[in-house]
């Protein structure tokens, strides 16, 4: 298990090779199991497939190390089966956090205008110095890299609250590839799992991007 790469692969099969207790910090932006098509007619791999994504928390929770945290986004509709699901694992919930929105990505029974995580733990992780607030300001990033790509902006408060430099920061669910960027531009050292080759290799460009003199985190 090697610092600092993007692996490409199913997440459950290669978080199975890592060992125990490994892993400092989770931040997990899975596919929400809501069957996803963008206005491009975009989907997301696996979306239709809970036990490919439910099956990973077990192997995170077994990876990081005892007293840490994992940060995870979640599909509302599918609430109930990730929450079993963390349960299951080991996890303790120990905080939710929300990103209003100035638009609505899509509409049903109610408008959909925000974006939401848990904070899950491991242990007992001691309190950042710091606790950020449970409702963060949102960036959106025209999803032009990934169907649903976070800004660096969004998950950086995450990766710098709940992890110190030097960390291995990890990412189960790697999309373009948003928190390696996060993680390497804080000085954390990371690991990134995305099933997609696509995205794999434009997740690995924007890390190589960060050497050159001129990146932006425009392109991030």
């Amino acid at each position: 298990m090697k610092p600092n790469q993007i692996l490409c692969g199913e997440s459950a099969s290669i978080l199975s090779t890592f060992p125990a207790n490994s892993i400092d910090l989770v931040v997990a932006d899975p596919p929400y199991l809501g069957q996803y098509r963008d206005r491009r007619g975009r989907t997301l791999a696996n979306d239709d497939n809970p036990a490919a994504i439910l099956d990973v928390y077990y192997e995170l929770y077994r990876v990081l190390k005892p007293d840490s945290y994992c940060i995870t986004f979640y599909g509302w509709i599918a609430i109930a089966d990730f929450a079993d699901a963390w349960a299951d694992a080991g996890f303790r919930t120990v905080g939710h956090m929300v990103w209003p929105k100035t638009y609505a990505s899509k509409a049903g029974h109610t408008a959909y205008r925000h974006e939401a995580a848990y904070v899950l733990a491991k242990g007992w992780p001691r309190k950042p110095e710091h606790p950020i607030s449970d409702v963060q300001p949102w960036e959106y990033t025209g999803n032009k890299l990934h169907i649903t790509q976070k800004a660096v902006s969004v998950i950086e408060p995450l990766v710098t609250a709940f992890s110190q430099p030097g960390d291995l920061v990890l990412d189960p669910f790697s999309g373009s590839g948003t928190t390696a960027v996060a993680a390497a531009l804080n000085d954390r050292d990371y690991i990134g799992i995305e099933l997609e080759q696509d995205y794999c290799e434009i997740a690995r460009s924007r890390l190589a991007g960060l050497a050159l003199d001129g990146f932006s985190l425009e392109a991030a």
